[in-house]
C-alpha cells in the first residue's frame, strides 16, 4: 500500500448494522490519531467470496467477520492461523500483497484476556470448567481454556450431538454431559461459561441452577445484552467473581487493529462507556 493511500477496515456480517465494533475501532483511531477508516459492510453469504476478493483493491488492509461468515471466510483464506484452523472458524482477517488474505481467529484470546482484565485472581488450572454451549464462541472458548491448563471441561449442549463432536474435535480434556445434568456438572467446578444466547435480550432464559456453585468460582456469560444477566447477578449473589461478556468484544478486537493501523490499542473503561453508549 502506497503511503497516499488511507488505510481501510471493516466488519462484514448479514445482519451488521447492529455491530458495534465500528465504534470500538472509530475511537481508537480518533484516540491515536491515525489515519484511516473501519466501516459496517452488510454482506450476504452469495457474495463473500466476490467482496473479500475486490477489498484488497479498495485500500482495505484488513477486516473483522462475523455472523454468518466465519467458516467460510476461513475456506476462503490463502492462509489461516494455527488458531483459526484448530477452532475451524476465522473473525480476523489481514489482507495481503498478492490480494488473498490470512484468517486468524482472536475470539480465544479476547475470551481470555477479559478473565484476567476481569478477575486477576482467576486460575483456570485451579479446577475444571463447565462450558455451556457447542457453538463457535464454545469452539473458541475451548479452545483458549485448554491451552490455559484447565484440567478438564465439561461441556453441556441441548443437544448432545454437538457437545459430542466437539469432544471429538478438541480431544481427551473434553468432557460431553447432558443438558439435563448442567446443575450437577458444576460440582467442583472453578470456571462456569455460558457461551450460549440464553438470557440475551430477546432469547429465552437460561435456567442454570447455581446451588452446587463452588465458592471462589469464576463465573462469565458471553451474553453483554443485557450486560449484568440473570446468570451473573444470582453468581455474584452467591459470592462468585463475576465477569460480563462485554470485555471479549473488546479485547478480541485489539489485535487486528494493531495489524491493520499499527498501534496496539488499550482495552479500558474509556471504551467500555463508548461501546455502552446508546
Amino acid at each position: 500500500m502506497t503511503p497516499s493511500r488511507i488505510p481501510l477496515a471493516g466488519v462484514i456480517g448479514d445482519p451488521i448494522a447492529h455491530s458495534r465494533s465500528p465504534r470500538l475501532h472509530g475511537h481508537w483511531l480518533a484516540r491515536y490519531g491515525l489515519p484511516g477508516h473501519y466501516v459496517p459492510l452488510h454482506v450476504a453469504a452469495a457474495d463473500l467470496a466476490t467482496v473479500l476478493a475486490a477489498m484488497p483493491r479498495m485500500g482495505f488492509v484488513g477486516a473483522n467477520v462475523t455472523l454468518p461468515h466465519k467458516v467460510a471466510a476461513l475456506a476462503l483464506a490463502t492462509r489461516a492461523t494455527d488458531r483459526a484452523a484448530r477452532i475451524g472458524a476465522a473473525n480476523t482477517l489481514t489482507f495481503l500483497p498478492d490480494g488473498g488474505f490470512e484468517a486468524d481467529n482472536t475470539d480465544g484470546e479476547g475470551f481470555l484476556r477479559n478473565l484476567r482484565q476481569g478477575a486477576p485472581g482467576w486460575n483456570p488450572a485451579a479446577g475444571p470448567a463447565l462450558v455451556l454451549g457447542a457453538g463457535g464462541a464454545a469452539r473458541a472458548v475451548l479452545a483458549a481454556l485448554i491451552d490455559a491448563g484447565a484440567p478438564e471441561i465439561r461441556l453441556a449442549n441441548r443437544t448432545a450431538a454437538g457437545a459430542a463432536d466437539l469432544a471429538a474435535a478438541f480431544g481427551p480434556a473434553i468432557r460431553p454431559c447432558a443438558w439435563e445434568d448442567r446443575a450437577a456438572a458444576l460440582a467442583g467446578a472453578a470456571t462456569l461459561v455460558n457461551a450460549t444466547a440464553l438470557g440475551m435480550a430477546g432469547k429465552p432464559a437460561l435456567e442454570m441452577p447455581l446451588d452446587a456453585l463452588a465458592p471462589g468460582a469464576l463465573v462469565t456469560d458471553l451474553v453483554y445484552t443485557p450486560l449484568e444477566t440473570p446468570l451473573l447477578a444470582e453468581a455474584r449473589a452467591r459470592g462468585a467473581a463475576v465477569v460480563d461478556g462485554l470485555g471479549m468484544l473488546l479485547h478480541q478486537a485489539a489485535p487486528g487493529f494493531e495489524r491493520w493501523f499499527g498501534r496496539a490499542p488499550e482495552v479500558d473503561e474509556a471504551l467500555r462507556r463508548v461501546a455502552l453508549a446508546p
